[in-house]
């Protein structure tokens, strides 16, 4: 021992599947807490079977496992944030939300509904649960285009509709509603709001086809961010930086679609 005070990193805590091919899912928000300077921590609710093509299956975890699994985090080390991400069916929502409700760290809610190949990974069933148990617990929801519809009904064609969808998802509980613009035509633009005040993101559109991972690497960077301190807004300007770099730097992987670089900052040097 050297005598130096050792100091604890904040804590976050991702609830969310494993991906095998490790772009997305808890692979990619422990890198993504790792590189923004955060202890990461996991609950996992579901294991996929999933590469650069697809995901070829997926399994639940039984609830009592993802319970005991969220008590002996909570319990014992706490959490400064906390994001979730696939959750999969109504009984694994229920279960996490249920302990949610119970949590004052501020929730980073990613409502995934689809992988980036177009494979289901929310039972419909569950879309219901989301609305009703999950989203209420929420500090910020990052839906993007297809899950707005998916949650509230609404379509978005154009940057104008971005405000219609930030009102209805805020209508099931969420404090702020992060838009995800990002299949808009054009320049790519997110819109966050409290129902008072707004803020637009935009960024370089790259060129570059290996954005798995994305949504989950966004989440995880605004938890992070909330972690060490920002407020929301600024938590999810500085996650819009870091994820645009990572796109930018997406790398091929397998015979598909490969990952955002979590590690571009330290690649970069």
């Amino acid at each position: 021992m050297d005598g130096r005070m050792t100091t604890t990193p904040p804590r976050v805590l991702t609830i969310a599947g494993s991906d095998s091919g490790g772009g997305a899912g808890i692979q990619a928000d422990l890198k993504t807490m790792l590189a923004l300077g955060v202890h990461g921590m996991s609950v996992i609710a579901a294991v996929t079977a999933q590469n650069s093509l697809g995901v070829q299956g997926y399994w639940e975890l039984p609830p009592e496992a993802v319970r005991a699994q969220l008590d002996s985090v909570l319990g014992d080390i706490g959490a400064q944030a906390i994001k979730t991400g696939m959750l999969a069916s109504p009984v694994l929502v229920e279960t996490v939300a249920e302990v949610l409700a119970g949590v004052s760290a501020p929730v980073v809610v990613d409502p995934v509904g689809v992988s980036k190949h177009g494979d289901s990974l929310l039972e419909p069933a569950a879309v219901t649960t989301v609305k009703s148990l999950l989203l209420p617990t929420a500090t910020v929801v990052t839906p993007n285009l297809w899950e707005v519809e998916q949650l509230t009904g609404v379509k978005v064609e154009d940057e104008d509709d971005l405000p219609r969808a930030a009102e209805a998802v805020l209508a099931l509980g969420p404090r702020w509603a992060l838009i995800k613009g990002g299949h808009l035509p054009g320049e790519p633009v997110d819109l966050l709001t409290d129902g008072t005040s707004e803020h637009r993101f935009r960024a370089e559109r790259h060129d570059n086809r290996h954005t798995h991972g994305t949504g989950c690497t966004l989440a995880s960077a605004i938890a992070s961010c909330l972690a060490l301190g920002e407020d929301v807004p600024e938590a999810v300007l500085r996650a819009k930086e870091y994820v645009t770099g990572a796109i930018e730097r997406g790398f091929p992987l397998g015979s598909g679609i490969g990952p955002v670089d979590h590690a571009w900052r330290w690649r970069s040097r």
